[in-house]
C-alpha cells in the first residue's frame, strides 16, 4: 500500500506546486505610494491622473490635477481604460480610500501599465491639506 501510496502524494504535491507556482508568475504588481510621494508622481506631467471613484464622488471633489475618471465598479472599465489610455503609460490613480483603487491597479498593472496607486485615498490626500478641485 505505501508504494503505490507515497508515489501518488509525490506527484500531486509536484502538480500543485506547479501551480501555484504558475499563479505566482502570473500576477502583476503596482506600487502603493502616500500622499507625498504621489504628489511627487504627479508633478510628471506625462503621467495620467486617474479618479476611479463613482461620477458623484468625483463631482464632489477631486485631486488638482486629475486627467481621468472612470469608475472602477462600472463593468466597462477596463474597456474604457484601454480606450483612454495609451500603451506604455505611467498611471496614477485614486480612489476614496485606497480599496477601490487596489482593485484598478491590478487590472492596470495586468494590460501592461506601470502604475501607481495612492494607498490612502482621496481622504488621505484632502487630510493632508493637499490641493483639490
Amino acid at each position: 500500500m505505501k508504494r503505490i501510496f507515497y508515489p501518488i502524494v509525490a506527484c500531486f504535491m509536484s502538480v500543485a506546486c506547479q501551480g501555484q507556482k504558475a499563479e505566482q508568475a502570473k500576477k502583476v504588481d503596482f506600487k502603493s505610494v502616500e500622499v507625498e510621494e504621489f504628489a511627487q508622481v504627479m508633478a510628471d506631467t506625462s503621467v495620467v491622473v486617474l479618479d476611479v471613484r463613482t461620477l458623484d464622488e468625483h463631482a464632489a471633489g477631486h485631486i488638482a490635477g486629475t486627467k481621468l475618471h472612470i469608475d472602477v465598479l462600472k463593468p466597462d472599465f477596463d474597456s474604457l481604460a484601454v480606450a483612454n489610455i495609451q500603451k506604455g503609460s505611467v498611471v496614477a490613480l485614486y480612489c476614496r480610500s485606497g480599496n477601490r483603487s487596489k482593485r484598478a491597479a491590478a487590472s492596470l498593472a495586468d494590460k501592461g501599465y506601470q502604475v501607481i496607486e495612492l494607498a490612502t485615498g482621496y481622504n488621505g490626500w484632502v487630510h493632508a491639506g493637499k490641493p483639490v478641485e
